[in-house]
C-alpha cells in the first residue's frame, strides 16, 4: 500500500514537472530561449537531485555540437571553452555516439568512454561519472541533446526515463520554432544575394552606436562601384549577380570582427568601421579597400574588374544621426564620381556648409513658388549688325529669406532631386508667357521671341506638353513666338522620351534650342533626327573669344556645323567689343551677354523694348 502511494507521488512530481517545463517553454523566443533553458535545467537538477544537467543543439553543417545552456553554471570557463563546440570528427567516442543517436543512451562509469570521463574529472575532481543523454528529435533527425551527469552512478526508472523524452520533445519543439524564427530574422536583417547587412540592419546598428557613450568619431565609407550597367548589359544578370556576391565576400573577408558590412541594394555597400577610427585612419582604410575590390573577377571563363568610388564620413555619437552620417558619405561619394570613379572622397566642412545650404533649399522651394519669392528677370538677345532685339531669355531668381539673392543653379538640382521640377517649371513657363502678352499689349506690332530654359525634369514630366499648350492658348502667344531652351544632356538622357515631347512642340510651332551647345558633341548625332531650330554656344568658348585661339577654333567648327544643317545660331556670354566682332565675322549674328545688357527686371527691358535696339558699338 506505502509502496503504491509512493510510486503515485513520484507520478504526480514527474507529471507535475512536465508541466512546469511546459509552462516555462511555451512563451519562449530566440532572445529568451537561453535564460529559460537554463532555468528549466535548474529544475531538472533539483527533481532528479544529479549534479549537472547541460543543453547541446546539433549543427550539421559544421558537423558538431554546440553548448546551448548548462546548470549549474561552471565556476571557471577556460577561452576558448573546449566544451562550447565539440567538432564530431574530433569528439572522444562518447559525444560521437550522441550526433546521431535516437533513443536514451546511459553511460555508467564503467562503460562511459575514457576520454569524457577524464574531461570531467579534469573539470570537477571527481573519479568517476555517470552520464544520461536524451536525444532531441525532429522527425529522424537527431538535432541535439539533453544530459544529465550523476558524480556516481544512478539508475533512471522507466517512468523516469519517459518524463525524459517527453521534456526532450519539448525542447526539440521549442528549438524548431526559434530555428525558424533565427531564419526570419535573418532574412528581415540580411540581404538574399549577398548575407551581408541590409538598410533595416544598418540604421539598427548606426543608430545604437551614435545613441551609446562610446567616445568616437565614428566612421563608415559608402561604396559604389563604377560602370556596373555594361557588365550587366554583356554578360548578363546573373553574371553580374556572382561579381556582387564575390565584391561582397571580398569586403566580409577584409573587414575587422567589429566592422559592420552592409549592402544598400544594386552596387552600393557601406562599412561602418569598429571602434573610434578618425577621417584620416578612416581614408587609409578605404584605400586598402578599393585595392581589395578591384582585383579581377572571374566568371565563368571570363575576367572582369570593376572600379569603385569611396566617400568617408565620420561623426561623433551624440552629434551625429543615421540618416545625417549617411547623407554626408552618400555626398562624399558623389564627389569622387564626379572625379571619374575609382577616386576616395572625405566629406569635409565645406561640403557640410552646401549640404546644409541644400536642406535649407529643399525644405522651402515648395513654399517659395507660391509665396511670390521667385522672380524672373530678363537679358536681351540682339542682331550684331544693327542692335534690334530680337529676344529675350526668361531667367528664374530666387530671394531666400535667409539665402539672399540664389541664382538657377543653386536650387535646379535640388527640384530635379525633389519632383519639384515639374511646378517649377510651370510656373517659369506662364510667368514669362504672361509678361511677353503684357509687352505685347503695351507695344503693339511687337516682334519678340520669347527663350525659356527647360530642366531634363520638366522635360519628362507627364503634363508637359499641355502645360506649354495651355499658356500659348490663355496668353495668345504668336506662332513661333516661343522658344524652349534644353541641354545637351536632357536631349541624351531619354533619346525616345525627348523625341516625342520636342515633336509635340514642334507641332505646336514652339521652337526648340539647344543651350549650352558645344559642351558635348554626342548629341551631334541626332540633331538630324530631332526638331531643333537654334544652338546657343556655350559662354565657356565666348567670353575669351579675342584672345584663345583655340575657343575660336571651336566656334568656327559650331558656325559651320549650324550652316550646314539650316539652325539659327546664338552666341552666349559677350563680353566685349572685339569678341563681338570676331563672332560676325564668322558668320554669327545673333548674340547675348553683358556687353549689350545683364539679365534685368521685366520693366527695364520694356524701356530697351520701346527704344527698339541696343548700341553694339560694332
Amino acid at each position: 500500500m506505502h509502496s503504491e502511494k509512493r510510486t503515485e507521488k513520484r507520478t504526480e512530481k514527474l507529471e507535475t514537472l512536465v508541466t512546469t517545463v511546459a509552462s516555462r517553454l511555451t512563451p519562449v523566443d530566440a532572445v529568451s530561449f537561453v535564460s529559460v533553458a537554463t532555468r528549466v535545467l535548474q529544475d531538472l537538477v533539483e527533481h532528479f537531485e544529479v549534479d549537472t544537467c547541460f543543453l547541446r543543439f546539433t549543427d550539421h553543417e559544421i558537423a558538431a555540437t554546440v553548448l546551448i545552456a548548462e546548470y549549474p553554471p561552471r565556476p571557471f570557463i577556460p577561452d576558448p571553452d573546449p566544451l562550447g563546440v565539440v567538432y564530431f570528427e574530433n569528439a572522444d567516442s562518447t559525444f560521437v555516439q550522441i550526433e546521431r543517436q535516437k533513443e536514451v543512451a546511459i553511460f555508467r562509469p564503467e562503460k562511459s568512454g575514457p576520454d569524457y570521463n577524464d574531461r570531467v574529472r579534469e573539470a570537477s575532481g571527481v573519479p568517476q561519472v555517470s552520464l544520461a543523454a536524451v536525444p532531441l528529435l525532429s522527425g529522424e533527425t537527431t538535432t541535439g541533446t539533453l544530459g544529465f551527469i550523476k558524480f556516481g552512478d544512478r539508475d533512471w526508472t522507466p517512468p523516469e526515463l519517459d518524463v525524459l523524452k517527453a521534456i526532450a520533445a519539448l525542447l526539440a519543439q521549442v528549438q524548431a520554432r526559434i530555428v525558424v524564427e533565427e531564419q526570419l530574422r535573418h532574412s528581415a536583417d540580411h540581404d538574399s544575394l549577398t548575407g551581408l547587412c541590409n538598410r533595416r540592419a544598418l540604421y539598427r546598428h548606426l543608430d545604437a552606436r551614435l545613441n551609446s557613450s562610446e567616445p568616437g568619431p565614428i566612421a563608415i565609407l559608402f561604396l559604389d562601384l563604377d560602370r556596373l550597367k555594361p557588365l550587366n548589359d554583356f554578360f548578363g544578370h546573373g553574371a553580374g549577380d556572382g561579381f556582387i556576391s564575390t565584391i561582397a565576400e571580398r569586403l566580409r573577408a577584409t573587414s575587422a570582427a567589429d566592422d559592420l558590412v552592409a549592402r544598400l541594394g544594386g552596387d552600393e555597400f557601406v562599412l561602418v568601421l569598429g571602434g573610434s577610427v578618425d577621417l584620416d585612419d578612416a581614408e587609409a582604410r578605404a584605400r586598402r579597400i578599393r585595392d581589395v575590390v578591384t582585383e579581377r573577377v572571374h566568371l565563368g571563363r571570363e575576367v572582369v574588374s570593376r572600379s569603385v568610388s569611396i566617400g568617408v564620413a565620420a561623426g561623433y555619437p551624440g552629434a551625429a544621426t543615421t540618416s545625417s552620417l549617411l547623407s554626408q558619405a552618400d555626398q562624399a561619394v558623389m564627389l569622387a564620381k564626379t572625379k571619374g570613379g575609382n577616386a576616395i572622397s572625405v566629406f569635409t566642412d565645406e561640403m557640410q556648409e552646401k549640404s546644409e545650404k541644400r536642406n535649407m533649399v529643399e525644405l522651402s522651394l515648395r513654399a517659395a513658388i507660391a509665396d511670390e519669392s521667385l522672380f524672373l528677370e530678363y537679358q536681351p538677345e540682339v542682331d550684331l549688325r544693327t542692335g534690334r532685339i530680337l529676344g529675350v531669355e526668361a531667367l528664374v531668381r530666387w530671394n531666400h529669406p535667409l539665402l539672399g539673392l540664389l541664382q538657377p543653379a543653386s536650387f535646379i538640382d535640388v527640384a530635379e532631386a525633389t519632383n519639384v521640377a515639374g511646378e517649377l517649371g510651370r510656373w517659369v513657363i506662364r510667368t514669362a508667357c504672361r509678361q511677353w502678352a503684357q509687352w505685347r499689349s503695351q507695344l503693339p506690332g511687337l516682334d519678340l521671341g520669347l527663350r525659356v530654359n527647360v530642366s531634363p525634369g520638366q522635360l519628362a514630366g507627364l503634363d508637359f506638353l499641355d502645360v506649354v499648350a495651355k499658356s500659348l492658348t490663355e496668353f495668345d502667344l504668336r506662332k513661333g513666338a516661343l522658344c524652349l531652351e534644353i541641354t545637351e544632356n536632357a536631349v541624351l538622357s531619354d533619346l525616345t522620351w525627348t523625341r516625342q515631347a520636342l515633336e509635340g512642340l514642334h507641332a505646336m510651332d514652339v521652337e526648340v534650342a539647344i543651350d549650352d551647345f558645344g559642351t558635348g558633341y554626342s548629341s551631334l548625332s541626332h540633331l538630324k533626327a530631332l526638331p531643333v531650330s537654334t544652338l546657343k554656344i556655350d559662354k565657356g568658348f565666348v567670353m575669351n573669344l579675342d584672345s584663345n585661339p583655340e575657343d575660336r577654333a571651336i566656334v568656327k567648327s559650331i558656325v559651320g556645323l549650324a550652316e550646314s544643317f539650316g539652325l539659327e545660331l546664338v552666341a552666349e556670354g559677350v563680353e566685349n567689343v572685339e569678341s563681338a566682332r570676331q563672332l560676325l565675322d564668322m558668320g554669327c549674328r545673333r548674340a547675348q551677354g553683358f556687353l549689350f545688357s545683364r539679365p534685368v527686371s521685366a520693366e527695364k527691358i520694356g524701356k530697351l523694348l520701346a527704344a527698339g535696339s541696343i548700341e553694339v558699338g560694332l
